[in-house]
């Protein structure tokens, strides 16, 4: 049985006032549950990364209520949404965003160090986490030494090593060709089927519903279908 994880209703988000306003999301009702893969899919200027934003606690709607673990984020000042971020959120973007000068393991320890876990709790945490994505061998190695497939592997590794409640993924495969686009997204399937976290995936690419529990359509800033799906191409 899946649990709602975060919840957004009623979510609306503009920017800019009078003639130059912008509607970027409208009236946005949307749950992401524990142990389910949720597609986030619509074109460029929909709003998804919008969404994502909001539902990550970066950005206040400016309309409606989101919910994380039950907690309402309204009102929330930004270091209390801060705190959500870190106890419950993890995040994996397109570009990867590793530090060039840091190892893998170093990279990956950041999310725990910025959570006041450190020491030998955190390097085995570290070692255990890069174990589960593949790159136990890379532990010493820095990013320029590694492929984009292996440095988004770094990427969901600092993501998930503090065991968050949802992993926001934003255009995760993007910058990868098809066969690690496939594998990191068989890692994000796992990580919600096995860990039962929420899992949430922006993209524009139809090859990965494969991967999906359920695909959210959204275009002009509003939701306009979602459908489960019950295939794998895992």
């Amino acid at each position: 049985m899946t649990e709602p994880v975060i919840e957004a209703a009623n979510v609306s988000r503009s920017f800019g006032s009078g003639p130059a306003r912008v509607q970027a999301l409208k009236d946005i009702d949307l749950t992401l549950n524990g142990g389910e893969l949720t597609v986030l899919m619509g074109p460029s200027g929909s709003g998804k990364t919008t969404l994502l934003s909001i539902l990550g606690c970066m950005l206040a709607p400016t309309v409606g209520t989101v919910r994380v673990c039950g907690a309402t984020t309204s009102g929330a000042l930004p270091e209390e949404l801060a705190k959500i971020r870190r106890q419950h959120i993890g995040f994996v973007f397109q570009s990867y965003h590793l530090f060039s000068t840091l190892t893998v393991a170093e990279n990956v320890r950041l999310a725990l160090d910025v959570r006041g876990e450190r020491g030998l709790k955190a390097m085995a945490k570290t070692e255990e986490i890069l174990a589960s994505v593949g790159l136990t061998s890379k532990i010493a190695s820095f990013p320029r030494q590694l492929s984009g497939g292996e440095q988004q592997r770094v990427a969901i590794a600092r993501a998930i090593v503090a065991e968050p409640s949802a992993i926001l993924a934003d255009e995760p495969t993007a910058a990868l060709d098809a066969a690690n686009g496939q594998a990191t997204m068989a890692i994000l399937s796992a990580i919600a089927k096995e860990r039962g976290r929420a899992v949430l995936v922006v993209t524009h690419d139809p090859r990965l519903f494969g991967f999906a529990d359920r695909i959210v359509y959204i275009e002009d800033g509003s939701i306009t279908r979602e459908q489960s799906t019950d295939f794998r191409s895992n």
